[in-house]
């Protein structure tokens, strides 16, 4: 906490999924607390750390840690950041993940004028693009995919002296999905979203403040009304009380991250012109149709599928119950940094209600299985507590493929359906049947354009050419352990 007395960039992950969020205050009133309040709207992102980093225009103050928001950003440390412009970050665990070292917001300096950047994403060609900048004399602190986007902004930025020729620049030579955040020392304020738009980034406005997020949720708690999303390749830029606007990309078509909607956004937010909650109703009403089932009662595996289960049973009139308790107090399971963690969380996350499963046909809504290792013990937890059946509804297709734009699946091996069929994951899980939902019908609930839409993990049609030449070089030749293919330079 405090001033921040270097430009010297910390690490962080390739492998994260954040929140991030950005704020600018035209009276010049202070935005830390606006920051905290957005940032706690966004911690189903991520909880391993937080940050804030504001100016006043002349300096940043900077707090970072691991913990939740709550802990970070304390009443006392809000109070002690004094600026009109800032950005926040929340973080979520990964495998081999560091410490405090690998928190948002990460600073470097350019020409003497320092800048904060939060992001959320990962760069594809992270090897071959911090490669080319070392070559070019680039000095990297960490292996943090944030850090080579700012420098390579700041590489840019130090010919042009301007922000959408620099981040013009900046899309031809990284290839990935990110959305972007950014402030200057002296107090303008810059957000961009890659060319085609897969990882969220959405803006608002109120009397005093703009301000920019990975999800609206943050924009409601602080009272700006959600005016839409960046485009494809689009840059913001805040500068002196003017905004300006501008799609920068050479080539720019939205490719929308199709998991934002089944799992990872609040059921609350809007993104690309979608509300969250009707998608998920959607996918429940299509699998009632696609995947019926003789049950008595359907039950949600919380939270994320509650919205699904209404529309199922609004669809197969079976009545809605809920079967399944959440330990609100327990982390996402998906996002535990083992597979190990993750089993021994899902008894600590999850309760069944004994009176409400014993004895029933139940049909299980979840939104995905990713690795397998948790949906098996939350079929045996219904099992336990006396339920006759249970029939596994999935609401997003199998997932074969990785994903090397921020979501934390990196290797084919680690993907249960990559690996087995459809009966034989019921017959690991346990349960008396199992279907998921089409890569058509997906499509239909989220009402967006297949080409419209990052379905790679998917069907293994990648947006991004490096995208394409990974996943083609993994099924070649496997990974090493430890190692993600984009972190190599060859």
């Amino acid at each position: 906490m405090g001033k921040v007395k270097s430009a010297k960039s910390l690490s962080c992950s390739l492998r994260e999924y954040c929140g991030a969020f950005g704020a600018y205050s035209f009276s010049g009133e202070d935005v830390a607390h606006d920051i905290y309040l957005a940032l706690m709207n966004l911690q189903h992102r991520g909880q391993d750390s937080a940050g804030a980093a504001v100016t006043d225009g002349k300096s940043f103050s900077l707090i970072r840690e691991l913990g939740l928001v709550s802990q970070v950003l304390d009443e006392k440390k809000v109070a002690s950041l004094h600026g009109h412009v800032g950005v926040g970050h929340v973080r979520y665990p990964t495998i081999g993940a560091g410490g405090v070292e690998d928190a948002q917001p990460i600073l470097a300096e350019c020409g003497g004028r320092r800048f904060a950047i939060v992001h959320n994403g990962n760069i594809s060609n992270y090897g071959r693009a911090r490669k080319a900048l070392e070559q070019r004399g680039a000095k990297f602190c960490s292996q943090c995919d944030a850090e080579l986007l700012l420098l390579a902004f700041t590489e840019q930025y130090a010919k042009s002296g301007d922000y959408f020729s620099a981040i013009a620049a900046l899309m031809e030579e990284v290839d990935g999905g990110y959305s972007v955040i950014m402030a200057s020392e002296d107090g303008d304020l810059v957000a961009f979203r890659d060319p085609q738009a897969i990882r969220p980034l959405c803006f608002g406005r109120s009397e005093d403040l703009m301000a920019f997020s990975s999800e609206s949720v943050a924009l409601d708690i602080i009272g700006c009304r959600l005016e839409g999303d960046l485009q494809a390749g689009e840059a913001i830029v805040i500068s002196k009380g003017e905004v300006k606007r501008k799609v920068v990309a050479k080539q720019a078509s939205p490719r929308h991250c199709m998991f934002e909607y089944v799992y990872f956004a609040r059921p609350d937010s809007k993104i690309d012109g979608r509300w969250v909650d009707e998608v998920r109703m959607e996918l429940g009403r299509r699998l009632a149709v696609s995947a019926p089932a003789k049950a008595d009662i359907v039950i949600p595996v919380p939270d994320t599928a509650r919205s699904a289960v209404a529309g199922y049973s609004q669809v197969s009139g079976i009545p809605m119950a809920e079967g399944l308790i959440k330990n609100r107090y327990v982390l996402r399971t998906f996002i535990m940094p083992t597979q190990k963690k993750r089993r021994e969380a899902v008894r600590l996350k999850l309760n069944p209600v004994r009176h409400v499963v014993e004895g029933k046909r139940i049909v299980l809504l979840d939104d995905s299985i990713v690795r397998g290792t948790t949906m098996g013990p939350i079929v045996k937890l219904l099992r336990d507590a006396g339920a006759r059946e249970v029939h596994l509804r999935i609401t997003c297709p199998p997932i074969v493929g990785p994903c090397f734009y921020g979501v934390d699946i990196p290797t084919y091996q680690e993907l249960v359906a990559s690996k087995k069929t459809v009966e034989e994951i019921r017959r690991m899980v346990g349960a008396d049947s199992l279907a998921y939902q089409s890569i058509e019908d997906l499509i239909a609930a989220i009402g967006i354009k297949k080409e419209n839409l990052c379905l790679g993990c998917l069907n293994e049609d990648y947006p991004t050419p490096f995208g394409r030449e990974i996943s083609k070089r993994i099924k070649q030749a496997g990974t090493r352990e430890g190692v993600r293919v984009w972190e190599e330079s060859g």
